[in-house]
């Protein structure tokens, strides 16, 4: 890989790593300093939501002022608001409305930064003349990763000196990403002569793109539905499976193998996804790793057992990402690639707050084994449902020749 693509993809492992650092930092500060969960789980959704709506809302401004601008400054000013928490700590100016405001101001900072080095990706691979597919993998490897430094490089800092240094950390690791992006990618995604349409006209003619085209829109729903699905597994269910008996052991270890499993797949993806088949890879892969994930828990099957097929359902996890990336990337339009990527990952992440909501519900509501059971079957049925549109049957590469093939599908 030429020096776009390493610096990009660089810039986005540094950005995630210390991203994923402080989602442990912040709750563990707010523990430590005020003792109140509901602040800690107040905190994260305050994070969260304008993440997510600065994310959809970015997308004009990337194509205006260019994705590698947005990521640069994003990141920058990030800094100072990482910074501020950890000074006010420390002369005892933190308190809970303070903190609350920071990681507001702090997520609607992200969503744009995260959004413009994912937009990044078609450029940077054209420049280089490098397959989509590879980048998408590469980047998918990263984030794969990144949950794994991350917590790793958040729980260490925090045993070793308080979750105060961990929040430095990550301000470094954001102006390194900053500096590597601004170096690394000079002449990248420069923004368009002049916008075409009023600010909004552009993301509602972006948004409008996502909903037209039958691929795009069945894989936007898709993967905020798995996405649910997935937040409420991890964050509820799996702990309470493992309260039940299993133990904090068993937790850490079913969480490993998946990951171990995920990140040889994305690395193995990264290479040979673009020589595979589409379709099979899509629908096999999501067979292995839908229902019989869930249903694992819900037989209660032998620990060994257990470990192992989810280090097969990670492997096959990993092929995922590169496919769906590379398939957004090949439709969405040139002119239309900052909003429409910034809104697909935005409602990608939209329905996450609400997943461990909904796996609550139905553990009061009926059982542990029964919420298994539902949300194994809700995912199932998710990721099954592109395959009954006949246009996504045509999930292959499609060059600027077959626009017109693009508009006949819809």
């Amino acid at each position: 890989m030429n020096r776009p693509v390493t610096s990009l993809l660089t810039a986005y492992g540094l950005a995630l790593v210390g991203t994923r650092s402080s989602m442990i930092a912040i709750p563990w500060l707010v523990l430590m300093r005020f003792g109140d969960p509901m602040l800690a789980g107040v905190t994260g959704f305050a994070e969260m939501m304008p993440y997510v709506v600065a994310k959809a809302a970015s997308g004009p401004l990337l194509d205006r002022l260019g994705a590698r601008r947005i990521s640069i400054w994003g990141d920058i000013g990030a800094i100072p608001v990482l910074a501020a928490i950890p000074l006010l700590d420390g002369t005892g100016l933190l308190t809970r409305v303070v903190i609350v405001g920071l990681v507001v101001v702090l997520g609607a900072l992200r969503g744009p930064a995260d959004a413009a080095k994912y937009a990044l990706v078609p450029e940077v691979t054209g420049a280089a003349g490098v397959d989509l597919t590879n980048v998408t993998g590469a980047a998918a490897t990263l984030d794969r990763l990144a949950v794994i430094l991350g917590a790793g490089l958040g729980a260490g800092l925090i045993t070793a000196t308080g979750p105060t240094v961990a929040l430095l950390a990550n301000a470094g690791l954001l102006a390194l990403a900053a500096i590597v992006c601004g170096l690394g990618l000079r002449g990248i995604a420069a923004p368009a002569a002049a916008p075409a349409a009023p600010y909004l006209a552009q993301l509602r003619d972006g948004a409008r793109f996502l909903w037209q085209d039958p691929v795009v829109r069945v894989l936007v729903v898709m993967v905020a539905v798995t996405n649910l699905l997935d937040q409420g597994m991890a964050q509820v269910m799996i702990p309470v499976w493992a309260s039940n008996g299993s133990g904090i052991n068993a937790l850490a270890l079913v969480q490993i193998a998946f990951a171990v499993g995920a990140v040889t797949g994305s690395v193995l993806a990264s290479g040979w996804a673009g020589a595979l088949p589409r379709l099979p890879v899509y629908a096999l892969a999501y067979l292995v790793v839908g229902l019989p994930r869930y249903a694992l828990f819900a037989i209660g099957a032998l620990m060994q057992i257990t470990v192992g097929a989810l280090a097969v359902a990670g492997f096959a996890a990993g092929f995922i990402n590169p496919i769906l990336g590379a398939m957004m990337f090949e439709r969405i339009p040139k002119e239309l690639n900052g909003r429409d990527s910034a809104l697909f990952t935005a409602i990608a992440w939209a329905l996450m707050p609400f997943g461990s909501l909904l796996a609550g519900a139905l553990i009061g509501m009926a059982s542990l084994q029964a919420a298994f059971w539902t949300m194994g079957l809700i995912y199932f049925a998710a990721t099954m449902m592109p395959l009954l549109i006949p246009a996504f049957h045509r999930i292959t590469a499609l060059p600027p020749s077959e626009d017109g093939q693009r508009q006949r599908d819809n």
